[in-house]
């Protein structure tokens, strides 16, 4: 009995990832407590348990006692408060177990769906992948295995919830772990990442040894890195940015695949004005801006993307304006739109003070540059303003010639349709008459009209018959 005491202990340890004393120690204090239920709870019950032989010894006021004395509702009672000991310590263990492992990847199998939610099966328990942690149009079946990132682990009264997440940017830093070991290995660093779960991401990634392309190791020969990624993201597309220290060069490299001409950084107010050519405009820009969005948020600038007409223009306007003023030479003008302030709007944004400390200049000349530039900045606006509504007038206008044009196409083809239809009835009658003449033929053919015509005078001689016939079926009259 008590080797198999210890054997259980052992296997319940192990299955549990329990240590084997804490086992042991809970089972103490359940059968402490299936004394107290028998002889009451005021008594001092003392009961051990031999690590190695397993013998039990228990003690009630200082006697010894034998626990087959106990009886059916004590050991009962054993019973139950072993499960909860186990069950607390089963929630310790898996806490402090996924706890460490928080921030990585795990794979599981979907066991069930709650509402929007998936219950993942991930071995000693179960985590939670909540709708908003999924991505985008994804969808997955019960028992279908997935990879998921741990991303919190929470301690409930009753349980131990783990949620998880596929759409978190950490998720793609992890599968570059993964599948390219130059990242896992530190030879390549993930310098920043902006994603938006199921459509795109951008990674910038650079290298500490010269010898390695970090680029092209991300990518993988033939692209067969970079695929399994994609793959395991269900095809989202994933752009790979060769990280630079100067920002203008990181921004260009991060709104590629368009082609940058020129870059403008006000630094005072984090934007970055970017000169992109006309038929460029529409590939930085990017679906619903989703390129643009994405390089800003994974260089860390505000950016403004505009063609060389509305950059030039923007500073032309400027340098009009800097030159009303008394006192302003060219310099000045030349000195504030290297500063990055490339229109009348961005001057205004910017204020005075930065112009005193940056430009040295007086904070009475400062005042009225910012004061004459507000005064451009609101023409500007009001110019914008009259130029949408022209547009949106322009829209309305030619949406309501379309439509005139379609229901005159319409009416048009009712006419011809009707038209059709008139010719068609005024046709029927001669269809019917030639089909009433060819029903006639047809009659006469059944008929043969050639034995008519051979014996004309039969007719006359068969009512001749039939009269003499009649006037002898009835003499009388």
């Amino acid at each position: 009995m008590n080797a198999e005491l210890i054997r259980i202990v052992d296997g319940l340890a192990r299955e549990k990832n329990i240590d084997k004393d804490i086992v042991l120690g809970d089972l103490e204090l359940a059968m402490e407590s299936a004394i107290r239920k028998k002889y009451g709870p005021e008594e001092e019950v003392t009961v051990t348990i031999d690590r190695l032989s397993g013998e039990i010894a228990a003690v009630l006021n200082g006697e010894p006692i034998s626990m087959n004395d106990l009886g059916r509702i004590a050991a009962q009672t054993a019973k139950q408060v072993m499960i909860q000991k186990i069950r607390e310590a089963e929630r310790g263990s898996i806490y402090e177990e996924f706890v460490e492992r928080k921030g990585t990847i795990l794979t599981g199998t979907v066991s069930r769906f709650e509402g929007g939610a998936l219950i993942v099966n991930i071995g000693r328990t179960e985590g939670f992948l909540p709708r908003s942690e999924q991505i985008s149009g994804e969808t997955h079946q019960p028992g279908e295995r997935i990879r998921t990132l741990i991303l919190e682990v929470r301690e409930a009264p009753h349980q131990v919830k783990i949620i998880l997440s596929r759409s978190h940017p950490d998720f793609i830093r992890r599968l570059f772990e993964v599948e390219v070991p130059e990242v896992a290995e530190r030879i390549i660093e993930i310098k920043a990442l902006a994603r938006e779960a199921g459509y795109r991401t951008k990674v910038a990634v650079s290298s500490i040894d010269t010898k390695v392309d970090a680029v092209g190791a991300c990518v993988g020969v033939r692209g067969s890195r970079i695929k399994n990624i994609v793959e395991e993201l269900g095809g989202e597309k994933i752009d790979i940015v060769r990280w630079n220290e100067s920002s203008q060069i990181l921004i260009s490299n991060a709104l590629k695949p368009a082609e940058v001409q020129d870059t403008a950084l006000c630094f005072e107010l984090g934007r970055a004005t970017v000169v992109v050519p006309e038929e460029q405009l529409s590939l930085a820009i990017g679906k619903r801006g989703q390129n643009v969005r994405l390089a800003a948020r994974l260089t860390g600038w505000d950016i403004d993307i505009l063609t060389p007409k509305e950059y030039n223009k923007g500073l032309d306007r400027l340098a009009t304006t800097l030159r009303t003023i008394e006192g302003m030479d060219e310099m000045i003008a030349e000195r504030i739109s290297l500063l990055g302030m490339i229109s009348v709007m961005d001057v205004q944004e910017v204020g005075p003070d930065t112009l005193v400390a940056e430009l040295d200049l007086t904070k009475e000349l400062a005042e009225i540059i910012v004061n004459r530039c507000t005064e451009e900045a609101k023409l500007v606006e009001a110019e914008r303003a009259e130029e949408k509504s022209r547009a949106a007038e322009a829209l309305k206008a030619g949406a309501a010639a379309q439509s005139e044009t379609e229901s005159s196409e319409s009416e048009s083809s009712e006419v011809e349709s009707s038209e059709a239809v008139s010719g068609e009835v005024s046709e029927a009658p001669a269809a019917d008459s030639s089909d009433d003449a060819s029903t006639s033929a047809e009659a006469t053919d059944a008929s043969e009209p050639e034995a008519v015509e051979e014996k004309p005078s039969e007719p006359a001689a068969d009512d001749s018959a039939m009269t003499e016939k009649t006037e002898e079926a009835t003499p009388g009259v």
